[in-house]
């Protein structure tokens, strides 16, 4: 430990709610530092995985938040000029850090480091990633950005060294708007797919290849790659990488294929380097991610046999396909999908996991590129491969100008028009008030935000119980 790290007692999350937030709070709260936070969006999971952590939030940004004079600020990259507890931090001149950062200086320096990235799979794939380490008794450390239901927390520093890590494409603070990845100190990365996301820091999908080819700029030459041979952009950001290539896939030309893919209600399974492998996920996406993480986990010397029963083991993550409800035949789904690949993919696998019942796709166009035009005519494709559809009104619509907003009634239409019925409602009640007398046993309702959702599926549970009861 060096001699910056020694003089912090103290540490200071703003935006602590973030899943990689609350998370990096939660392990440098075990590692005996006194950790607090604060956040203007405390809801569950975070929130209660926190509390029981014992750090104590406070709700809402304000100067008093650090009247306990923390010795470490960390700030997250939610968190802008204006923000009157980050303006207090700047004023009284308090040691700050962004989340990477703080993450580099106290753990990152001396280890092995797997970095997870891509448009989508991120969390799913270093979910899993972590698991076959820790099944096989290397004891990783880790960051997931979310809570993965094999583990207590979804950040943790083990005694093993490798570092798994989460590797996000966003900017990393308002100080610094490199993408989070480029923190980590990567010796092998997994890139999964490069798509259009982030509307709000990107302007085009070259913005995005560019910071991937960053990424790939810093793997050492005795580290390595792996990327997804179906996909063009991954396979175009590596062409001029140092570092050892694998490119991994269902394509023929992949360095090592994925072939015989089957899916059921149990979950996938697939033939990869001689071996057949099963796992209790769904959906042909989540078999590459599978399969990425086979071949990472094999590289650190992980058997294939091994792997093959530690997959079995895999339970999930929250959020991500999680079952909340079962209410008289009635399937309540939450899943954090915001962008149209991950909602294509993600109603696909829902379809093989409930074969034969009527599935809606409620959806709240959060994030900050749904919440613009820019996948106005991706959303209705991917949302009308469900039996029904429901909608409520773009958050922070008047953040936006009216040329760059989602228009939700458009959406609608568009939907329609694929013979898909499809409900639209400003507010969560009004819509509930119209899809609840439409459903029957055998339903699935899976609700889709990157946020709460105004408690959606919660209202919707409670509201079944007294109908139904």
């Amino acid at each position: 430990m060096n001699t910056i790290q020694t003089s912090f007692k103290k540490i200071h999350f703003i935006g602590i709610c973030g899943t990689a937030m609350g998370s990096v709070a939660a392990m440098l709260q075990d590692q005996g530092y006194e950790v607090t936070g604060s956040d203007a969006q405390v809801y569950p999971p975070m929130s209660t995985f926190l509390q029981a952590k014992g750090i104590r939030i406070m709700e809402g940004y304000s100067e008093n938040n650090l009247s306990h004079r923390p010795d470490l600020v960390v700030v997250g990259n939610a968190i802008s000029r204006g923000n009157p507890e980050l303006e207090a931090m700047l004023d009284h001149r308090f040691y700050y850090l962004s989340l990477p950062e703080t993450l580099k200086l106290f753990f990152l320096r001396h280890s092995r480091n797997l970095v997870v990235t891509g448009t989508h799979g991120k969390t799913s794939t270093t979910s899993l990633l972590a698991w076959l380490f820790e099944a096989a008794g290397l004891k990783p450390s880790y960051m997931i950005g979310g809570i993965p239901l094999n583990f207590a927390q979804g950040c943790t520093h083990q005694s093993g060294k490798n570092w798994i890590l989460e590797g996000d494409e966003y900017d990393t603070a308002f100080f610094d708007k490199r993408s989070k990845f480029l923190h980590y100190l990567p010796e092998l990365v997994i890139i999964n797919n490069v798509e259009f996301d982030h509307a709000d820091i990107y302007a085009n999908i070259d913005e995005i290849k560019k910071t991937f080819r960053r990424l790939v700029d810093i793997v050492p030459r005795k580290g390595m790659i792996l990327v997804n041979a179906d996909d063009a952009n991954a396979i175009e950001v590596t062409r001029q990488a140092q570092a050892q290539i694998i490119e991994i896939g269902f394509s023929e030309n992949a360095g090592v294929r994925i072939t015989n893919f089957n899916t059921d209600s149990r979950g996938v399974s697939f033939d990869l380097m001689g071996h057949t492998f099963t796992v209790p996920i769904f959906g042909k996406h989540n078999a590459h991610n599978a399969a990425m993480t086979i071949a990472a986990a094999h590289c650190y010397g992980i058997s294939l046999e091994n792997i093959k029963e530690f997959l079995l083991g895999f339970k999930g993550i929250k959020r991500r396909l999680e079952v909340v409800a079962e209410i008289k035949g009635i399937t309540l789904i939450d899943d954090f999908g915001h962008h149209p690949t991950a909602l294509r993919e993600t109603i696909t696998a829902l379809r093989t996991k409930y074969p034969g019942r009527r599935l809606w796709a409620l959806f709240e166009p959060r994030s900050n590129t749904t919440r613009r035009a820019v996948f106005q005519h991706d959303l209705p494709a991917a949302l009308a491969l469900a039996d029904r559809v429901g909608l409520i009104k773009v958050a922070r619509a008047d953040q936006l100008p009216e040329n760059d907003r989602l228009n939700p009634e458009q959406l609608m239409e568009d939907i329609r028009k694929q013979g898909v019925p499809a409900l639209y409602e400003d507010e969560v009640d009004s819509l509930l008030k119209k899809v609840i007398p439409e459903l029957k046993p055998g339903d699935v309702v899976a609700a889709f935000s990157n946020g709460n959702f105004d408690g959606l599926l919660t209202k919707l549970k409670e509201k079944l119980e007294a109908t139904l009861a």
